[in-house]
């Protein structure tokens, strides 16, 4: 199956229920007033594109339809279309020229971090890269062994602790093993929960701190796993976590399995951070580059 097709499966949910609202809108008003895009306005919240976004979208189209004297429903939805398309941009690539470059993998425990990273070192594998992981999510029972099965299945080495270890050190320490092994890409597992929200916080600024002031030349892509099941839930995680790292980039796990897709406008229109991935499946192979066309496309085709 091509990447389009995969997009498409994977956002069928969202498709059926946001699209499905919006034609039905468009198809039931006679003509395009403010009711209409009052009415609009609510069916975009209610697809989980959240109040800021819907109503930037809105306001856009009300532009839009005001300049070209737009009537026709059919021509709302190519102009709606063109607003999701430019909201969304262009998605940067990620930066990953030196030898080795550094994916810190951060977000909240159940997101999909574990799996996001299996399919992540799959992929780069499959490029022809080596790659190195570190188990530094050395609190939560049990994730140094599920990633290590993840890390077999993917062809990736891992660097691991015991439990409880120090997650800063054990990043040092792949750090120095991809070094001397000529790894390509070195992938860091963090925890997603702490004692509370300042501890997991604090772990994760000493872990930028062990790879600025030590590997400050290799280059960083951050990207923060979150689950798209839990809709504008998710958006409030990336706030919190924005507050303490500089967020390159979103995962957004289990599209396939919600119709609340809509937040990825809501996270590029609210917090400028583009989705660089979404996954739509469980399948080793099921983490897709994300594209703001390819996604617009697949709601409205």
């Amino acid at each position: 199956m091509g990447i389009f097709n995969k997009i498409k499966k994977g956002i069928l949910k969202t498709k059926d229920s946001m699209m499905g609202q919006v034609e039905h809108l468009i198809n039931s008003f006679t003509k395009i007033d403010e009711d209409f895009f009052e009415q609009l306005e609510e069916t975009l919240i209610m697809s989980d594109i959240g109040v800021v976004t819907s109503q930037d979208i809105c306001d856009e189209l009300r532009k839009k339809v005001k300049s070209k004297g737009i009537k026709d429903g059919a021509e709302i939805k190519v102009m709606l279309k063109s607003i999701l398309i430019d909201m969304l941009g262009e998605t940067p690539e990620m930066h990953l020229s030196t030898k080795p470059s550094i994916i810190l993998v951060i977000g909240v425990n159940g997101a999909g971090k574990t799996t996001t990273i299996g399919k992540m070192a799959y992929n780069v594998v499959n490029d022809g890269k080596k790659v190195l992981v570190a188990a530094a999510d050395t609190f939560r029972a049990a994730a140094i062994e599920q990633l290590e099965v993840w890390c077999d299945r993917a062809g990736a080495g891992i660097v691991k602790q015991h439990e409880g270890a120090d997650p800063a050190a054990v990043v040092f320490d792949t750090l120095n093993a991809a070094k001397s092994r000529g790894s390509d890409i070195v992938i860091c597992d963090t925890a997603g929960r702490l004692h509370n929200k300042k501890n997991l916080m604090d772990e994760l600024a000493k872990i930028n701190r062990i790879i600025t002031n030590n590997f400050g030349d290799s280059d960083l892509e951050t990207l923060l796993v979150l689950d798209a099941t839990t809709g504008q839930n998710a958006v409030n995680q990336a706030k919190q976590f924005k507050e303490v790292t500089n967020i390159t980039g979103i995962v957004l796990t289990k599209l396939d399995g919600t119709a609340k897709g809509g937040i990825i406008l809501s996270i590029k229109n609210e917090l400028d951070i583009p989705v660089k991935f979404v996954g739509v499946g469980e399948k080793i192979d099921d983490l897709q580059p994300f594209s703001a066309s390819d996604f617009v496309d697949a709601l409205f085709e």
